[in-house]
């Protein structure tokens, strides 16, 4: 049947069961959004303060949720408010679409007022970048932003619909098609198999070259990467660890593919890894890693990362392989249908000299007793106040490390932290997507003054949709991982990195209706939390901290895994 191009749009959302899209309007796109008021009882629209925010509403909606994430934007500086958000969730491989509008047809190419090639400028940090140019298009495109969004390795889209493309006249054949109706092997959605994406399903024989080694192997390692994650392959990595009865290391991107609180954990790896982690890289003889891409913050040296031991990589993305650092050995395919095939004949084994060499080195993780406000009191009366199955999201720096570090993530989507694009800013615009896709969990944001002060005016998305986010902002006066560095690698010259000037956070969520609270102590910190939890309301905790509270340990750039800088 023929329908208008929007209803078209609003259909092939439905299509993917999208329930939730976050936005914001302006002129190009005011069709669309027209066409959405109509469908405000099927799909709900959350408007953010600035589009950046909308971008990592939606990211955070996926990474919590496992489903696309979908954003709105209008042209030009509206769609350009996007690229941070499109490039932290590519870096992320987090399937988000973003939907925007241009100029019409006749005004393309001449400069016209909020004109912008967002198609050309978001192709190197999407995974595809779509313009359509005639309305009969749109079922096929929006069918195929999604497929490319949501298999293989995923990632975002970009879709940007010139305007006459969207004008009342427009008419398109449409038959609906209900994604429920297809779906892959690994339960990922599709339409139809003119549609399908090729799949990498994994090589039998080299899955079984990897049992051989881990047969041969007396100091095994696993690392838990982001592809575990995505994949939603813990349960499936929690059997094979247990399995090859080896210490598992994590990435920053790897939090919640496996329990933080397991035995088997050694914590994270790299630049800020933990002692247990660093060791046992460079003492293990097999190091298999899973869905990780050994970023520079891994593996800060490849020239000397574990290099007695062979090194195995499990990845869906075959331009990963040996990129970064040389493998031994790889397979290519799904974490979690390489993990199954594994699993399937992989006998238990027992590595206890090994275990009793790499896991004594982890730190007692309690809280130790202080005068002033630490960052471990601070993570540690979350830990035992907050409700277990907490989502947390971060934004980037000192108190990533100190999350990451401190809490236990125990499932995936449960950690949400801008890993590989290091995006400043996220935190708030994530929590608020993972809210809306967990109405049922708590979500708390924690932040440091630095990142806040980037996002705080979505403090008002907080408030207006009556949100219960928690922000727990780590004020230490400074932007504190920049000053760490020049602590410890530029003779103490502090340039630009002191923070001596407002706001007052607690009056600053109180303007915008929310709770304000501010500790300096242990005791207040745990007050705090209690009535912020208990409120029923946002909150901002501002937790006061020495300004040279550093992350600890330290490896820095470039450097061997165990040359610690601070231990």
């Amino acid at each position: 049947m023929k329908i208008p191009a929007t209803r078209a749009i609003m259909e092939c959302l439905l299509e993917q069961d999208v329930d939730t899209v976050f936005g914001y309007p302006g002129g190009t796109i005011l069709n669309v959004y027209d066409e959405l008021y109509r469908y405000q009882g099927k799909i709900r629209h959350i408007l953010t303060t600035h589009e950046q925010g909308a971008a990592h509403a939606a990211d955070g909606y996926a990474r919590s949720t496992g489903k696309a994430g979908v954003c709105f934007a209008t042209s030009g500086p509206g769609a350009t408010n996007l690229t941070t958000g499109i490039a932290t969730s590519h870096l992320d491989s987090s399937p988000v679409v973003f939907l925007t509008c241009n100029v019409s047809e006749n005004l393309l190419g001449r400069d016209a007022f909020q004109e912008v090639d967002i198609t050309g400028i978001a192709m190197p940090i999407t995974k595809a970048a779509f313009l359509v140019r005639d309305a009969q298009d749109i079922p096929a495109i929006m069918r195929q932003a999604f497929a490319v969004a949501a298999n293989g390795r995923p990632g975002p889209v970009l879709v940007d619909f010139l305007k006459n493309v969207t004008a009342p006249d427009q008419m398109v054949d449409y038959e609906f098609v209900p994604w429920r109706e297809n779906r892959n092997c690994d339960g990922v959605r599709e339409l139809s198999a003119s549609r399908r994406l090729e799949h990498t399903e994994p090589d039998r024989q080299d899955v079984d070259t990897l049992l051989q080694m881990i047969a041969e192997s007396e100091r095994p390692l696993l690392i838990c990467g982001g592809g575990v994650v995505r994949s939603r392959a813990d349960q499936a990595f929690r059997e094979f660890a247990e399995k090859v009865d080896a210490p598992v290391a994590i990435t920053v991107m790897g939090g919640g593919g496996f329990p933080g609180s397991h035995p088997l954990t050694t914590g994270m790896v790299g630049m800020h890894g933990s002692k247990a982690s660093n060791v046992a890289c460079n003492e293990c003889d097999l190091l298999i890693a899973v869905g990780c891409r050994f970023s520079d913050r891994v593996a800060l040296n490849p020239a000397t990362f574990a290099k007695q031991a062979k090194i195995v990589q499990i990845d869906i993305d075959r331009a990963e392989i040996d990129k970064n650092v040389l493998t031994d050995h790889h397979i290519i395919g799904s974490a979690r249908k390489v993990l199954e095939m594994l699993n399937e004949t992989l006998p238990q084994y027992q590595h206890s000299d090994w275990k009793n060499r790499i896991l004594p080195l982890r730190v007692p993780s309690h809280a130790e007793d202080s005068s002033v406000l630490t960052p471990q009191q601070i993570l540690d009366v979350i830990h035992l106040k907050a409700p277990g199955d907490t989502i947390v999201a971060t934004d980037v720096g000192q108190h990533q490390m100190w999350a990451i570090k401190y809490l236990h993530f125990d499932y995936p989507g449960q950690l949400l932290t801008s890993g590989g694009f290091g995006t400043m800013g996220f935190g708030l615009g994530a929590a608020i997507g993972a809210q809306m896709g967990n109405p049922g969990k708590r979500v708390l944001h924690i932040t440091g003054d630095g990142c806040f002060r980037m996002n705080c005016h979505e403090l008002a998305t907080v408030q207006h949709y009556n949100l219960p986010i928690i922000t727990v902002l780590f004020n230490n006066g400074t932007l504190g991982m920049v000053r760490q560095w020049q602590n410890l690698l530029y003779e103490k010259r502090y340039s630009e990195t002191t923070l001596d000037r407002g706001p007052d956070f607690v009056k600053l969520a109180e303007a915008y209706g929310l709770k304000g609270f501010r500790v300096s102590t242990r005791t207040e910190m745990e007050t705090a939390l209690e009535q912020a939890l208990e409120c029923g309301c946002g909150a901002v905790i501002d937790c006061r901290l020495d300004i040279d509270e550093m992350v600890r340990p330290m490896v820095s750039a470039g450097s061997g895994i165990t040359d610690f800088l601070l231990s």
